[in-house]
This record gives C-alpha cells, structure tokens and sequence, in this order.
C-alpha cells in the first residue's frame, strides 16, 4: 500500500513523500514523484501514531474493571483519537482486584484484538504515599516488596513496564533496583519524596516522573520537592497532563523549557468517564467522580482533580496552540520520548523504514482524518 502528502513529517520536519507499507511496516519512504498511491492526503499532516503511557479508561470502562469487553471497546476507539500504543494503567487497589485487571489485560493482549497496540501495562499503585495519594483510595496504600511485586507481574504475563512508585517508602531502592533489573522503569509520583531523595532514586535506576506537578510534593524556592526534582534532573523523563487544568500553560512552559525536547512526555491520565457529557458522575476507584462543565474531572466529595478526560490530539493542540510548544517537540512528547522510555523506540515512535507502521493524519484543526495501526485502517476512511 501506498499513502502520501505535501507534509510527512520525516527527519524532525514535514517533507513531500510516500510512504509504502507492507503487512505492518514501513518497507520505504521516497520523495513523491507522481507516482500511482493507494491514498493522496494532498497536503495533510502526517505524522507517527501516539503513545500514551498514562491512561485509566474512558467510554465508561476502568482498567480495574477487569471488563474484557470494556477494555476491547476501548482499545478499538482509541486511534480516534491518533494513539496506536497504549499502556492500561490501574489505580491502587486491593490485590485480589489488581490480579483480576492484569490477568483481563494480558488476555485481551494475547488475542491481538484490533485497534490500539498494548505495549504494557502502567502499574500506578499500591506502592504510594498517603499525603499524595489523589484520587486513589488511601486504605489501599501498602508498602512495597518484591515479593508482592513477582505477583503482580507473574499475573500480567511480564507486561508490566512502568511502576509508579513513592521512592521515599522503599527502603535501600529495593524494589526499585529489581525492577530495574527486569527491565521494568520506575516513575516516581504520588510522591512526598525530598530533591534529594529522588536524585539517590534516579542513581539507583529511577527512570521517570508521574504526572509531574500533580501527586507530589511542590516546587518550592527551599523545599524542591520531586516535582522541582522533575524540572532539574536531566537524566529523568517526565509525564505531563496537558488538558490546560491539571496545569496551567504557563506551568507547560517551563516544564517543556526545564525538560527540553528529549525527556517530556504528554499523558493524558484519561479515566472511564471521558467520551462522556458534563455533569455525569462515575464511580472511580471507590471514589465518586463528577464531570465539570469544562470538561475536566474531579472527586465530588473533596472537589480535587481525578484524571482527565483529555484525548492525545487534543493534548497536542493545547500544547501549540495554548502554551506555545514548538510543534516537533510537543509531537516528540508523545511519540518517539515515550517510546524511548519502554526501549521500544526500534519500532515505534517515528516514520522509518523498518518501523511498525503506525501512522496518523491530522487536519489543520488537530482532528484525525486517519490512523493506521501496524498498517491497518482504523476509521474507514482509506
């Protein structure tokens, strides 16, 4: 199959060019020459598929759920949204019900079900700290071992790729050294940790922040907490929730100005409700959501935030066009850095040749005209 457009974006910029896929790859990339295509997009952004490695649920399923139709029907609407890979992130729980959602995930996994790829799962939680815990239930919380972990990484099948960890609750880094390991990043969030204890976190292999700003403790000019550890620790990736309420443009720009092009991550830390109408209220990790008039969503007892309903190419506008990110680097953010993150970025992440063919096409407007995943179409409009 042959696609092309005026603008494929190809080497950090958008170029004229095809793009020949074969079965789910990229076999070459040429300069357009008037040739015959199976597609013309004419001028079109087209651009890798997206990443998320932070997400929940939405159209009313929770990865906790353990619903194996639920978490189908989520992973087939998610290319309409651009993202071709995705990890289902869980919330901190009993252990009787984390089981039963990694279990859910691996099995939906194995059937190789159409839609989004699942490259992993995001483990967020039991390992938390109380003060920080959100929007998670804090008489889940438990202090972490490796024993527990095996457990919880047995039931997955291995798919667990990403721990969100309080650093500052693990004694000597052991778990955090073994996951290291097994090849397993640990993201430091909800969190109460000291600069200085996420810095001996990252020495002993901490790889990421969670979420950064929200779930932590602040920047403040005496106290930097992890979330200033998040802005100054080079070595550290870090996730950011760009619906423009969990933080606020200007806070984006200094994040993206501290982390640069290479280490920042759009998330979108979607939960069941998004895909739904303000003012609708969902029960979320034994905690009562409601959804706000401008779209964000927040526990109805206490009022604070309780992930988001935001959409990965609406995140990639707000980026551009509310906090002013230059487009390569916000794209980067949710493409080829989170792929580098779960070392899978020999595969996805970027248009090469060799590479999955994952692939979306953008209107002007950041809508999705098209998404390949592994090739494959996935909103009929081929």
């Amino acid at each position: 199959m042959l696609i092309k457009s005026r603008r494929v974006y190809v080497g950090d910029r958008f170029i004229p060019c095809v793009i020949e896929i074969e079965k789910d790859k990229i076999i070459n990339i040429f300069l357009d020459k008037d040739c015959q295509v199976d597609k013309d997009y004419g001028d079109k952004r087209i651009v890798p598929g997206f990443i998320d490695i932070h997400t929940h649920g939405a159209y009313g399923f929770d990865t906790n759920s353990a619903d194996e139709i639920g978490l189908k029907n989520w992973q087939k609407r998610l290319p309409e949204e651009g993202v071709t890979s995705f990890l289902p992130t869980t919330v901190t729980a009993s252990k009787d019900k984390l089981l039963k959602a990694l279990k859910n995930i691996a099995k939906v996994k194995h059937e190789n079900y159409p839609g989004a790829n699942i490259v992993g799962i995001h483990l967020e939680g039991p390992y938390i700290d109380q003060k920080y815990h959100g929007a998670q239930p804090v008489n889940a919380v438990v202090k972490p071992t490796v024993e527990e972990f095996q457990e919880y990484q047995d039931a997955s099948n291995g798919l667990i790729k990403i721990i969100t960890l309080a650093v500052e609750h693990d004694p000597n880094y052991i778990l955090t050294k073994y996951c290291v390991d097994n090849h397993v990043a640990v993201s430091i969030g909800h969190s109460s940790a000291t600069l200085e204890q996420v810095i001996f976190a990252a020495a002993n292999g901490a790889k990421s922040v969670t979420h950064t700003f929200n779930g932590m403790s602040p920047l403040h000019h005496r106290k930097n907490g992890v979330a200033g550890a998040a802005l100054c620790c080079d070595s550290l990736y870090s996730e950011i929730i760009c619906d423009c309420h969990h933080v606020t443009p200007e806070a984006i720009q200094l994040f993206f100005r501290s982390k640069g092009k290479e280490k920042a991550i759009m998330v979108t830390d979607s939960l069941m409700c998004k895909g739904y109408k303000p003012g609708e209220i969902f029960h979320f990790a034994d905690l009562d959501v409601e959804i706000y008039s401008d779209g964000s969503a927040h526990l109805v007892k206490e009022g604070n935030f309780a992930g988001s309903t935001l959409k990965m190419n609406e995140g990639l506008k707000n980026l551009v066009e509310v906090a002013f990110i230059p487009f390569d680097t916000a794209l980067q953010s949710c493409t080829l850095n989170p792929a580098k993150l779960l070392k899978i970025d020999d595969r996805v992440g970027s248009l090469v040749v060799g590479h999955d063919a994952d692939i979306v096409v953008l209107e002007d407007d950041y809508s999705i005209i098209e998404t390949y995943c592994k090739g494959v179409s996935q909103l009929g409009t081929q």
